[in-house]
C-alpha cells in the first residue's frame, strides 16, 4: 500500500521508521519543515517526499500531528482524502472524534480514531525510533468507520510491531488516558516545582526518577491535551487529591495505624494488577 505519515514528528517518524523496517509498503512524508523530510528520506525512513496533493494516492493517511493541527488539515485538504482511510494519532478523542466523522462524510473518506501508546520524554523527528511501537498498545475508536476499514488499519499496526489492540468508544478512551497518561504528566510536573527539586542532585536515586520522568513535557502539546479532556481529568485530579488530603492527614495526625493501612491498600492494589 501507499502509506502517508502526516507529521514528521516522534510519532509521525517512529511510524514512518516502523513501516519501512517491519513492512514492504510504500511511505510518503508530508511535513512542514522541508529540512525533516529530507532527513528522513536520507534515513530511510521514508520513500518519497510528499505535499497535500500525495494524499490521492495514498491508501492510508496517518495524521501524526496536534489534534487540533489534524483538525484543520483535514479541514483544508479533505477533497484529496477522498476514498481513504484516515487515521490519526491524538491523544484524546471526545473532541476529535465528532469533527473528523462530520469531515469523513463531507468528503468521502473513512475515519478511524487511533492512539499509539508510546513515546519518549524527547521529541521531533531525531528521537524517532522504529522500534517505538514495539508490543505497545494500540488504541482504535472506530467511530463510524466500516469493520473492513477498522480491520486493515489494526493489521498495519500489527505489522509495524504493535503488540495489542485494544479497541474503545471516544467516553471510555478519554476516561482511562486521563488516568493512565494525563495524571502521571500532572504529578511529574506539580512535583518537580517543589523547591527541593533544584538542590535534588545526591540526595535522589531511582523514585526521584521514576516520578520526575515525564516532566520534561511539551508544554504546548500536553497544555492541550489537557484543556480538551477537561472533564474526566478533573475528576482524576479530585481523586488523587482526596487520596493525598487522606495521607496528609494521617501523617499530620501521627496516626502510623491509619497510614498502615492506606499504604498497604495501595499495595495489595499494586500487587493484584500483577505489574
Amino acid at each position: 500500500m501507499n502509506i502517508a505519515v502526516v507529521g514528521i514528528g516522534i510519532i509521525g517518524g517512529s511510524f514512518c521508521k516502523a513501516l519501512k523496517k517491519y513492512t514492504n509498503h510504500h511511505v510518503i512524508g508530508i511535513n512542514r519543515t522541508r529540512s525533516t523530510l529530507e532527513q528522513a528520506l536520507s534515513d530511510g525512513a521514508i520513500d518519497e517526499i510528499g505535499d497535500e496533493n500525495s494524499l490521492k494516492k495514498a491508501d492510508i493517511i496517518i495524521l501524526a500531528t496536534y489534534p487540533k493541527a489534524s483538525v484543520e488539515y483535514t479541514e483544508r485538504f479533505g477533497e484529496n482524502m477522498r476514498g481513504k482511510i484516515v487515521a490519526d494519532s491524538a491523544g484524546i478523542k471526545r473532541e476529535i472524534c465528532p469533527q473528523m466523522v462530520a469531515l469523513s462524510k463531507k468528503y468521502g473518506f473513512e475515519f478511524v480514531g487511533a492512539h499509539p501508546m508510546a513515546g519518549k520524554e524527547t521529541n521531533g523527528y531525531v528521537s524517532a525510533d522504529a522500534d517505538l511501537f514495539r508490543n505497545a498498545s494500540y488504541i482504535v475508536v472506530p467511530c463510524e468507520a466500516k469493520d473492513e476499514s477498522v480491520n486493515k488499519l489494526c493489521s498495519l499496526a500489527l505489522e509495524m510491531g504493535f503488540g495489542s489492540i485494544k479497541k474503545t468508544d471516544p467516553d471510555e478512551h478519554d476516561r482511562m488516558i486521563a488516568f493512565t497518561s494525563q495524571i502521571p504528566h500532572v504529578l511529574a510536573c506539580a512535583y518537580v516545582l517543589s523547591p527541593c527539586c533544584l538542590k535534588h542532585k545526591g540526595f535522589s536515586a531511582g523514585s526521584y526518577k521514576d516520578v520526575s520522568r515525564v516532566a520534561n513535557i511539551n508544554a504546548r502539546l500536553w497544555s492541550e491535551l489537557f484543556l480538551e479532556n477537561r472533564e474526566p481529568l478533573i475528576e482524576e485530579l479530585i481523586t488523587l487529591n482526596h487520596n493525598l488530603v487522606a495521607i496528609t492527614d494521617a501523617i499530620q495526625a501521627n496516626d502510623q495505624k491509619r497510614i498502615e493501612e492506606l499504604l498497604e491498600k495501595a499495595h495489595q492494589t499494586k500487587e493484584r494488577l500483577g505489574e
